[in-house]
């Protein structure tokens, strides 16, 4: 086995009401003057003026950037930078799921490096650490509270960019089912696909270990125990705290395995399309394992017996269709969409779509490498 490396945030707060822990933590640190970059959504509903007067209470001054978009741009990030720089701020503090986190990344980034967040596509792009980043998680799925994953739309070009660096891992990540409660089952649903995504690519990858493996799997099965019941019956904060813990787990999964071309095509539909992250993963992950089975198989039929599947008297290809059958049955009973014509993908964008996931640093580590005939099938399938 080749070197690996393991990438994880120094200290991880998890577990009903450990905001008030994280705080007293980052008054340890000795910050005076935070940004907080969340979306409207959790500014107009109050979370971000609460975190606000805790920090406030704790002797920070805070100032709230809430221009993170469900699919943050390059604009957005320039947009909080500029208010950062005007606050003179010393740390970031992300609010939200995946895309405040990521906005907050893409800033903070800026911060000490300079430049564009373009300037930053690809794997470890940067010279010099963030501004210190603090990003407390309100959703179950995509671990950016946790990664060096920052995914980034560049509305130029109609692409998300896959922005790969060590330097974006948060100092503290916080997840506090407590915040969970309110989500919606639309969004919960989404986000637990997203992390079930997640553990299964890089249950699959070239780059998985031990470690990524044994994260991966106890991901899938706590997911697949939990996530229907998060999903149907919110107010559940077991649900909602078992589910804090399986998107950490998919975290330290893929944050270091890294992750396949359910990723790479994606993030095509959502630069180009706007849509929801998490909803197109769901989407594409059984035909892109489809497509991997040829050399996955035995891999994904310990995905199948994680998701509850008997799969003592089954061939490694009858377990691995067993899988796909499985991840099926999950979206269909969390309301997932079936196809992506539903979402608005047209056929005549296929060749740019599948064009521009082969250039995605996520299909790196797939199983086996596609063409571009290849993608563009899995496009076409996934329909």
């Amino acid at each position: 086995m080749a070197q690996s490396a393991f990438y994880i945030p120094s200290i991880n707060l998890i577990g009903a009401g450990c905001l008030a822990t994280a705080v007293g933590q980052i008054q340890g640190y000795g910050f005076k003057r935070a940004l907080i970059v969340t979306d409207k959504v959790l500014n107009d509903i109050g979370l971000a003026g609460r975190v606000a007067k805790l920090l406030g209470e704790a002797g920070i001054a805070a100032a709230v950037f809430d221009g993170a978009q469900p699919n943050p741009t390059v604009g957005n990030v320039e947009a909080g930078l500029a208010l950062l720089r005007r606050h003179e701020g010393d740390c970031v503090i992300a609010l939200g799921g995946g895309s405040p986190i990521d906005c907050a990344k893409g800033i903070a980034l800026c911060a000490t490096n300079g430049g564009s967040i373009t300037q930053y596509e690809g794997v470890d792009k940067s010279a010099k650490p963030q501004l210190p980043l603090i990003a407390i998680n309100t959703t179950a799925g995509t671990a950016s509270e946790m990664t060096r994953f920052c995914i980034i739309t560049d509305e130029s070009r109609h692409i998300k960019m896959a922005i790969v660096d060590r330097h974006t891992t948060p100092i503290l990540s916080v997840n506090d089912p407590d915040l969970m409660i309110g989500m919606p089952a639309s969004l919960t649903a989404a986000t637990g696909m997203d992390a079930l995504t997640h553990a299964v690519e890089a249950y699959v990858s070239i780059a998985a270990t031990p470690i990524t493996d044994a994260c991966a799997l106890k991901a899938i099965r706590l997911i697949s125990q939990n996530l229907r019941q998060a999903v149907h019956h919110g107010g559940d904060v077991a649900a909602r705290e078992q589910m804090a813990y399986a998107q950490f787990l998919a975290g330290m999964a893929f944050n270091n395995a890294s992750l396949g071309y359910v990723h790479a095509m994606a993030h095509q539909l959502g630069g180009f399309y706007d849509l929801p992250h998490g909803v197109c993963n769901a989407v594409l992950l059984p035909h892109v394992e489809a497509f991997n089975s040829r050399v996955a198989a035995e891999r994904l039929a310990d995905v199948a017996e994680a998701m509850g599947v008997d799969v003592t008297n089954l061939t490694p290809k009858s377990a691995a269709d067993a899988a796909l059958k499985a991840i099926r049955q999950l979206s269909a009973d969390i309301g997932i969409p079936a196809g992506l014509r539903s979402l608005g993908v047209k056929v005549i964008d296929i060749p740019t779509l599948a064009a521009n996931a082969l250039k995605d640093a996520c299909g790196l580590t797939n199983p086996v490498q596609a063409s571009q005939a290849e993608i563009e099938n899995i496009y076409a399938e996934a329909m």
